[in-house]
């Protein structure tokens, strides 16, 4: 029962702390952590985008 009311009180420390940020600073917060995300295709697939992007860059190459 315990576990519940730390559980509890601390989502209510965050919902407050989040209340009193002002609203500006906490969409620079959301953007500075949207710019350090890395892009979806390398969360999603890993190296893999990014070696087939090296690849068919070399084969536009060999083409011309």
């Amino acid at each position: 029962m315990a576990e519940a009311e730390d559980l509890a009180r601390a989502i209510a420390a965050k919902v407050m702390a989040l209340l009193d940020t002002p609203r500006e600073e906490r969409r620079e917060l959301r953007r500075k952590r949207r710019r350090m995300r890395e892009p979806w295709s390398g969360r999603w697939f890993g190296l893999l985008p990014l070696a087939l992007r090296f690849w068919l860059r070399r084969m536009r190459v060999r083409k011309r």
